[in-house]
């Protein structure tokens, strides 16, 4: 018999006979083993209320050669408009030669209308030469030109290498290739060089030209139709019946084709944005926690930033600028025939053409609709617009229209091997989420500056890189004051233990469909639509984010429809991985329409291993059972039992004429093979019943799995708790238990 219809009958009735006495059975002796104490370690101090921001900056003369000699008195900071104080003035000088003595402010030249008072006395420190500079060199999908391109291009850095610098090559496809972990060995990063351009070479196909060429043949079809017009004479009606009907014909072959490519291109436009963007996300946080400002050279004819990719695309940005990382990016296609700005400019004058000839049709509403958003799309897919962004924003800048980088590259080495670092703690102290601009001016006359333009405002407590829409949520979980509670969510933590020290932590919120706000939908008329997040931060017992998990909930239904879709819940299910300790999960539901919010805290322990000892996961009790086929099970998934998915109650009252039965669900490892075990029912701290209960043999892996149930109908309505322990020889070697409300 398989397990699911094993549950099914244990929850039906199984348990009935054995458990018909539990209330009137007498509590033994409380024999529940001890749990080893923990270890004291002394936890390390963190600060709290305030964020240093620190900004690097490289500043150049007319030149483009480095400005040496300034001091914090020569620059001015700003955040969104409103100056601030600098603290902290770093010249970083690893490597260079002949360093100018810096100078006072020049004679003559007066501070800008609102700059931060020129009192300030930062501290000046300078970075020995032997530190070492860290580069990736990221390589995405090229053709074989481009390929060749930033393969030269590439070379010429290990001229203006120094000794002592690691370097670190990827490639991107589908995903992220390491081709070379960070290394100082030259003879390794040339071949990584040599190799990843080699790789580089699986692209997403361009339909530009193939579009181009159809919106033509659409305008040849609109002229055959106008030509119709001016036939005259005899037989006129029927050869402008035959023309008519055939250019009908083509106008509509060349556009159901047309929408085709269309449809086409966008998936395959946001399939290649995303590859990208999260590679490039991957590689920014693995250069996270290394000091210093770091440098990404990244190679490509084109990022792809269709509206579905905009928010990962600013996590890059995000999360570059928090781990103080500046992205330089090339433009592999070098010195093109046509630009990408004229060639862009090209099919947007046809396909203006196009719906010119359009008016008066039917649809032409319509296709003015589609022909604005379709420039839109032309203007993101020009490859200078994505790359310079992205460079222009981290600090770093766009390598294009050349075919020779020699000078571009000994521009990224001296950048990395001179800077000035700018520390300031912000004057707004309102981490509410939002994007703050900052600016860096200097007041020497002729100099161009490049700096990061900005930061989202949230707390540098990240254990994995900020999404977007997760940003105003986690400036929720940061809000000082009272936590925010617009409506109600039910949240838990299990803990399953894995064959080793560590344990899988399904974590469940659960929001009401009623809590969520519609709005109209102003892309698609008669319809609504919403969008909640949900964001789960896991600290551990010293206040450090271990974990985050979060998901988007972007809902939409017709405007008819609205009460329905509002009338179930919505579940969030994620899994982490713990080490043996004491966690606090915050979990914050925002609804982007409403803008508001609700927070739950949520604290679970994940139990240490003892040698030799049984280990048991969480006790679950059972919500509802859904029947699922093997082929679609998740082997990662510990709330599968058979080929049935339990879905843990979160805290609900078990109604007696709903729910006759209280199903309950645990596994363990190390157990004996006959192990035994005691479900015992508790209420005001009193135990009120028992049962022994025999375990099922361990599996091939050495794990049990059990589900069982207890009948309601003698239970009283009011509050209870579920204790299971493991027995052997008559002692509790583990204990878990689940509090549960009875109702009628």
């Amino acid at each position: 018999m398989k397990k699911p219809e094993i549950l099914a009958i244990i929850l039906a009735s199984s348990v009935a006979s054995g458990f018909a006495a539990l209330h009137a059975q007498t509590p033994p002796p409380d024999q529940t083993a001890q749990e080893p104490a923990p270890l004291t370690v002394p936890p390390p101090t963190f600060g709290v209320g305030t964020e240093a921001v620190a900004v690097d900056v490289v500043v150049r003369d007319k030149k483009g050669e480095l400005v040496k000699d300034l001091t914090a008195a020569d620059f001015d900071l700003y955040e969104d408009g409103q100056p601030q104080r600098i603290e902290q003035f770093t010249i970083v000088a690893r490597g260079v030669e002949g360093l100018l003595e810096p100078d006072d402010l020049p004679a003559g030249e007066a501070e800008p209308e609102g700059a931060a008072p020129a009192a300030v006395v930062p501290t000046r420190e300078s970075e020995s030469a032997d530190v070492p500079s860290i580069i990736a060199f990221v390589f995405d999908r090229m053709t074989g030109e481009a390929r060749d391109m930033a393969h030269k291009a590439s070379l010429t850095y290990m001229s203006a290498r120094r000794a002592g610098d690691y370097v670190g090559v990827f490639s991107v496809d589908l995903a992220l290739h390491t081709v070379q972990h960070f290394t100082d060995d030259p003879d390794k990063i040339r071949f990584a060089l040599d190799r990843a351009a080699a790789q580089a070479g699986t692209t997403y196909v361009s339909s530009t030209d193939q579009a181009t060429l159809l919106q033509e043949l659409q305008t040849v079809a609109r002229a055959a139709e106008n030509q119709v017009q001016a036939i005259a004479g005899p037989g006129a009606q029927a050869a402008g019946q035959a023309l008519a009907a055939g250019a009908a014909v083509e106008t509509t072959m060349a556009e159901m084709t047309l929408r085709t490519i269309r449809s086409y291109e966008t998936l395959e436009r946001e399939q290649a944005g995303y590859a990208t963007t999260n590679s490039l996300l991957s590689v920014v946080q693995g250069l996270r926690n290394v000091p210093g400002r770091k440098t990404v050279v990244f190679f490509s004819e084109g990022i792809s930033i269709p509206p579905a990719v905009q928010a990962q695309f600013m996590s890059v940005v995000h999360a570059a600028n928090r781990s103080n990382v500046a992205i330089y990016t090339m433009d592999a296609g070098g010195l093109r025939v046509h630009s990408p700005t004229e060639q862009t400019r090209r099919e947007m004058a046809l396909a203006e053409r196009a719906r010119f000839e359009s008016l008066g049709r039917e649809g032409a509403q319509d296709m003015f609709m589609k022909g604005a958003e379709r420039n839109e799309d032309l203007l993101r897919m020009n490859p200078h617009a994505g790359l310079g962004q992205l460079a222009g924003q981290t600090g770093g800048f766009l390598i294009r229209d050349t075919n020779d980088a020699r000078g571009s590259f000994r521009r990224i080495a001296q950048d990395m091997r001179f800077h000035y670092v700018l520390g300031y703690t912000p004057t707004n102290q309102n981490y509410d989420g939002r994007f703050r601009e900052v600016a860096v001016k200097v007041r020497r006359s002729g100099t161009n500056v490049f700096a990061r333009q900005g930061y989202f405002a949230v707390r540098a407590n990240e254990s994995s890189p900020l999404l977007t829409y997760e940003v105003p949520a986690v400036a929720v979980l940061d809000r000082p004051g009272p936590a925010p509670h617009a409506f109600d969510i039910r949240t838990t933590a299990l803990a399953f233990p894995l064959s080793g020290p560590t344990a899988r932590v399904p974590v469940l919120v659960e929001v009401p469909g009623t809590a969520v706000d519609y709005a109209p939908d102003p892309e698609r008329p008669d319809s609504l639509s919403a969008d909640l997040v949900v964001v789960v931060r896991i600290r551990n017992e010293y206040n450090q984010e271990v974990g985050r998990l979060s998901q988007r909930f972007e809902l939409s239904t017709a405007t008819d429809k609205l009460e329905a879709a509002r009338s179930g819940n919505i579940l969030f299910y994620r899994q982490s991985e713990l080490a043996p300790g004491g966690y606090t999960l915050d979990a914050v539901a925002y609804d982007a329409v409403a803008k508001k919010a609700t927070v739950e805290r949520f604290s679970f322990t994940v139990p240490a291993s003892t040698p030799s000892a049984p280990r048991m996961s969480s006790l679950m009790l059972i919500e509802r059972v859904e029947q699922v086929p093997s082929a679609e099970r998740d082997p990662e998934n510990p709330l599968f039992y058979g080929e049935a998915l339990l879905y843990p109650n979160l805290g609900s009252p078990y109604r007696k004429s709903t729910a006759p039965a209280l199903g309950f669900y645990f596994t363990a490892l190390d157990v004996e093979t006959k192990g035994k075990a005691l479900v015992e029912v508790l209420r005001d701290h009193q135990v009120v019943g028992r049962l022994p209960m025999d375990l099922p043999a361990p599996d091939a892996t050495g794990q049990v799995q059990h589900a069982g149930a207890l009948p309601l109908e003698s239970f009283s309505p009011g509050h209870y708790e579920l204790r299971l322990s493991l027995m052997k020889e008559g002692q509790r070697v583990a204990s878990r238990t689940a509090p549960f409300t009875v109702a009628e």
